[in-house]
Order: C-alpha cells, then structure tokens, then sequence
C-alpha cells in the first residue's frame, strides 16, 4: 500500500493505463521484497500471471504483504504453495483503527500472531503509523497500539519489520528507538530525507526503495539513496502502487522493477548487476531463502 507521499502528484489522465511490456531482464535476478499480489489477482491479471512475468524480468522472488486479517491469512497461504513467494503478515496502520472500534484489534493481532509461527512468514508487516489518512485521537492512539504489538511480535519470532511511515518519521523513529526496534527493521517505501537515512545507518535499518525514487519531485528520497549505506539498500515495488518512471499512470507489478533498479545504479554511479548483487546479499539477511522453509 503507499507509503509516501509522493503518491499524491496527479497522473495525466490520457496516459495508456494498459499493462506494460516486460522490460529488459535483469542479467542477476533480484528480490521484490514489497508486493501486493491480492490486490492485482484477477481473471484478467492473477497472482500467476504476475509471478510468471516477474520471472521474465529477472525477478527472483517476492515478498507478498498482507495488511489485514484476511489478505494476511492469503499471503501466507500463496506463501506455502509459491516457491516464489514468502510473506508478511500484519494490520495496516490505517486498517488499525477500525479493528478497535469494533473491539476486535486483539483478536486480529492474535491471528497475525498465531500466522507468524509458519515458516514461510518471514516479516511482520506492513505496520508504522500513518498521519496522512488518519485523524483523531482516538484513531491514531489505535495506530500505535497496533504498532507497538506489532513490534514486539517481530521481536519475539525472530523475524522482519516492514514499516509504513507516512508524514509520521519523527513519531516512528520515537517509538523504535523507544521499546527497541527489532533486528531487521525495514522502512518500506522510504519517503524519509537523508537525515532519516543517516539514522538508519546509525541503528542499522533498512531502506527500502520503490517506484518512488524515480519521481521528479522525489529529490529527498534520491539524496536519502546517495548517503544510506549499501548495506541497509532494499528495493520494492508496492505494486499495483507507485510505478516507476517512465511508466506512472500504468499498473504496476514486480515484472517491472527493473525500471527502479536501473535507475537507482544510475543515481549511485554503479552497474546495475552491481547494484543486483548488494540488493540480493541485503535482501537474503534480511528474509532468508526463498528455498528454505525455515
């Protein structure tokens, strides 16, 4: 889902909105470590056809996130049967609220909770806090109850933190640094600057760059990949969100993050099978083989 706020730049309205065409494959296949699969699967584009594709283009593996109840529970059943795919499960920042005004925020956590425990469920998430879409005391307390559970899950598993921050750096950076972020913690969709980057070399986050990054009004998150270091480097696409330069407007899928990948090499001064090889080392310490199901 997106995490930054560059989402909201208008899109020309006359632009094809047809699939795009498979791009160039990369010559050393990389790990889309932020999918939305649920939200593309359909009769006329389903979850295989986009793994199909994403093969074609050099894309290793994916990393399915669910973001509520349910499309957690499928993620982690594609998990299971998709050598491709492993998951992450978890309640949306913004879905947070709406679970405990129901009264049934615990019960949900629990279940994340309990889908955790499979094997092929390697990160907790996507969970942050989000002061775009969200307003009120009430709502925002929720968000962060939820996060703070959320946290402590991903400490207690062994296993990722995918967070979504959306105008909420100063808020996110406090509650981690506050109960302890957990070993692996990966801001998803990093929309942050290159002070947000420094700090996240200093604790050891990850940054995870999508479509975004390609964005002519994206110059912070850009300075933001020209300090972080490449150790902390992950890559995304949030698809069917934020499709990258020069596709925006279109639907997005893994198949097309070699359009970030090549510009990201670009904006570093590295080729791209360079750039390959960091992601994959990152990608692979942070989630594990997509062989193992442990």
């Amino acid at each position: 889902m997106p995490g930054g706020e560059y989402v909201r730049e208008r899109e020309d309205s006359s632009r094809d909105r047809g699939r795009p065409a498979v791009p160039e494959p990369l010559a050393i296949a990389v790990y889309d470590n932020h999918t939305h699969l649920e939200i593309q699967d359909g009769e006329e584009f389903g979850y295989d056809q986009a793994l199909a594709r994403a093969a074609e283009a050099g894309i290793a593996g994916v990393v399915q996130v669910g973001g509520d109840v349910e499309s957690s529970r499928w993620s982690a059943a594609l998990a299971a049967q998709e050598p491709g795919v492993l998951a992450a499960v978890a309640v949306h920042p913004n879905e947070a609220p709406g679970y405990k005004a129901a009264g049934t925020l615990d019960a949900a956590l629990a279940v994340i909770d309990e889908l955790a425990e499979q094997p092929r469920v390697r990160a907790i998430g996507e969970t942050g806090l989000d002061f775009f879409r969200t307003e009120g005391d009430e709502a925002l307390r929720a968000q962060a109850e939820s996060f703070e559970a959320h946290i402590d899950m991903a400490k207690r598993h062994g296993l990722a933190m995918q967070i979504h921050d959306r105008d909420a750096h100063d808020a996110v950076v406090e509650t981690l640094l506050r109960v302890g972020a957990p070993v692996k913690t990966v801001f998803h969709c990093f929309s942050g600057d290159e002070d947000l980057a420094r700090l996240a070399n200093e604790h050891g986050w990850y940054l995870s760059f999508a479509g975004t990054v390609t964005f002519k009004n994206a110059a912070n998150v850009q300075r933001a990949l020209d300090v972080v270091d490449h150790s902390r480097i992950l890559i995304e696409t949030d698809a069917p969100f934020l499709t990258p330069v020069p596709l925006r407007g279109r639907p997005n899928s893994p198949y097309l993050m070699p359009h970030t990948v090549r510009f990201m090499a670009e904006r570093l001064g590295m080729h791209e099978d360079a750039l390959c090889e960091i992601v994959n080392e990152n990608t692979l310490r942070v989630y594990g083989s997509w062989k193992d199901d442990a």
